[in-house]
């Protein structure tokens, strides 16, 4: 059997993203991969800057991917309406894209001025950088206690910390009421 690299569909994702000028920014387990310690991940999750005008393009584009894809658009419309998600599925490899919507008043749009581009099979995608990717799953923990959440934490902290913003990372943790879990991590 012939074994999936989701960083194929990541590839050709960022690609029409990018093709769409749709702003963006890979989190979740393949953005932990980057900055942490390479982990399993079922499936792929984007942050994205929508518009109403590029919904038929950016599913045309996406079921161009795959023969066999599955978007809807009408999900699509409605995770724009209520900043929520809406799904691609690659019919070829069975991996999901997460795609998650961000409205104007989002925090998430002041962390697109720190995403990173990295280079994916020879593609520029961009990542969520690693203090927000941090501050994102100590959030994550705060509304779902998962172990998982604390184990990519301390992952990124190993494997990024020389390139972590600190000062960046506590004022942030401090702010969203996190630190008391990050401190615990740092020390």
């Amino acid at each position: 059997m012939e074994s999936i690299d989701p960083r194929q569909l990541l590839a050709k994702v960022a690609k029409v993203l990018d093709e769409l000028d749709i702003p963006y920014m890979v989190t979740g387990g393949m953005a932990v991969l980057i900055w942490g310690r390479p982990r399993f991940t079922a499936d792929i999750d984007i942050i994205i800057e929508l518009k109403v005008n590029n919904i038929n393009a950016l599913a045309s584009s996406l079921m161009s991917i795959s023969e066999f894809g599955y978007v809807d658009e009408d999900a699509m419309r409605e995770a724009l309406n209520n900043h929520g998600e809406f799904n691609f599925i690659d019919g070829g490899s069975g991996v999901k894209v997460d795609f998650w919507v961000i409205g104007d008043d989002s925090p998430e749009i002041k962390r697109f001025k720190n995403r990173q581009s990295k280079e994916v099979l020879g593609q520029k995608v961009y990542f969520i950088s690693p203090e927000d990717l941090i501050l994102s799953k100590l959030r994550w923990y705060k509304i779902s206690p998962s172990s998982r959440h604390l184990e990519d934490v301390e992952s990124i902290l190993k494997i990024s910390g020389d390139i972590i913003d600190k000062n960046y990372l506590l004022e942030q943790s401090r702010k969203q009421e996190t630190w008391d879990e990050l401190n615990k991590l740092i020390q």
